[in-house]
């Protein structure tokens, strides 16, 4: 997105976070909204950017206007005048005090025969039977496991077995104590959202990514300004442009076998990448859960490894290709980003689970990981060469992963999405919409296809089935 486009954007935006704070029901029925002026300072825009929302909202029969008096809520019946339910009524409903959406979760909620959605690994595929004698080994090294929580920070065995891992891989100069154990990579995006965004806080995300995390972005009442990712990486000198005008607070990027996409960003950008977080003091947020799930040739190395200023919170997820139930990730960054996810992750949980970590340390710690890795890669080649081969009489087009676990489709205009979405599910195939992986809600010809969770045979079925559903909404 060029910053002459923003525009648009920002008063949609402002759009966004007057629904929301009604959704929650900050304001209420008939409540006065703050007059274009204030809210302008508050969420430091133009006037007319929030008189383009307001007057957006009005169109949309959200608020109605007082002469001479200001912007008012519309009560959800427009007939409704009175409250449904007396001030101090013992029958009143207690309503949540935010509004929460989760895209991406409502889709894994629907039970389907061909699961193209979830970003998972077929347990079949995983060590189980391994996994299964590393707890009883962990339960007699530590036979009081079940008794104790775990440190705050994460298990100091399992930071110490990592951080020597990343010194080794990386090259870098790291310490335990820079390093923090969370339940999974989604938690810490959420932790992470909530110590550095306040809203309308400007940050940038690709176009497309992950939803889950624009939609944590949303709920912080973040700003959000796409940056366009492409098979080669990011326009550089637009990303600039962007630093330099909106001064974001943060970049949240997946460079490497990027989810939806499965792009990869070459090494020539990821050091000038660092470099422009250093110059326009924005932090980058480098969520990397895909990293050992190359096919022919490892991938370049982390931006992190670039960084010597502090810029860059490095997310490592493990736990997708070992065991997904144990949710195991560890943050990296410096002290001033270590410290306060350590209290935010107080306030969550008080810690991930121990006997987690002490089943993943022990795992993770064996020759049996190498070797089940090489046999992985092997596998998941085989299933994205399945899908690939199933698809090639769709007309669709994509780039080829080298990694990952997801194709990235684009699909002929001709093909009504929601018409095809909807009936995909009803012959039990799903798939990720493009749209909820767009920030701009605009992607309604692409889809996500995870190639990795199903067997070879369910898979090649359900993408002849998902093939011939398409034939029909064309």
């Amino acid at each position: 997105m060029r910053p002459a486009e923003n525009g648009k954007l920002l008063f949609k935006q402002v759009y966004d976070y007057v629904i929301s704070r009604i959704e929650r029901q900050e304001w209420k029925a008939h409540h006065k909204l703050p007059s274009i002026r204030l809210l302008a300072q508050e969420l430091r825009v133009h006037r007319l950017t929030v008189y383009r929302a307001y007057q957006m909202l009005k169109q949309n029969g959200k608020v109605y206007v007082k002469e001479k008096s200001g912007y008012y809520v519309c009560p959800s019946d427009p007939e409704q005048t009175l409250p449904e339910y007396g001030e101090h009524s013992e029958n009143r409903p207690i309503a949540a005090s935010g509004f929460l959406k989760n895209d991406l979760s409502e889709i894994h909620q629907v039970p389907v025969i061909y699961q193209f959605s979830q970003a998972l690994i077929d347990p079949n595929l995983l060590p189980n039977l391994f996994l299964s004698e590393y707890v009883k080994k962990v339960f007699d090294s530590y036979p009081k496991l079940l008794g104790t929580y775990s440190t705050v920070q994460g298990d100091e065995e399992l930071r110490d077995v990592l951080t020597r891992y990343m010194v080794r891989q990386l090259r870098v100069q790291l310490t335990a104590s820079e390093m923090l154990i969370t339940t999974g990579g989604q938690q810490a995006i959420d932790l992470l959202s909530r110590i550095f965004i306040r809203p309308m806080d400007a940050i940038l995300v690709e176009r497309p990514t992950y939803s889950a995390a624009l939609d944590i972005f949303r709920q912080q009442g973040a700003r959000l300004l796409p940056v366009d990712i492409y098979p080669d990486g990011y326009d550089l000198e637009n990303l600039e442009l962007l630093m330099k005008q909106y001064k974001p607070r943060l970049f949240y990027m997946n460079p490497t076998f990027h989810n939806p996409t499965g792009y990869t960003v070459p090494s020539a950008q990821r050091k000038q990448l660092v470099e422009l977080a250093e110059r326009y003091r924005c932090l980058i947020i480098e969520d990397d859960a895909f990293h050992d799930m190359y096919f022919d040739k490892p991938p370049p190395m982390p931006l992190f490894a670039y960084d010597t200023e502090g810029w860059v919170v490095y997310l490592r997820s493990f736990s997708k290709y070992i065991a997904p139930g144990l949710r195991i990730c560890s943050v990296i960054g410096r002290r001033f980003v270590i410290e306060p996810l350590i209290t935010a992750k107080s306030l969550a949980d008080n810690g991930t689970p121990c006997v987690n970590q002490k089943i993943f340390l022990h795992y993770f710690g064996s020759e049996r990981l190498q070797q089940h890795l090489e046999k992985l890669r092997i596998a998941l080649q085989v299933r994205r060469d399945i899908m690939e081969q199933e698809l090639t009489a769709a007309g669709w087009s994509w780039v080829t992963p080298q990694g990952g676990l997801n194709l990235w489709l684009k699909l002929p205009d001709s093909i009504s999405l929601e018409k095809f979405f909807v009936e995909s599910i009803r012959q039990s195939v799903s798939f990720v919409p493009g749209v909820i992986c767009d920030p701009l809600r605009e992607m309604h010809s692409w889809i996500r296809l995870s190639y990795s969770f199903v067997n070879e045979a369910l898979l090649r079925e359900g993408t002849r089935r998902l093939v011939d559903i398409a034939k029909r909404y064309k």
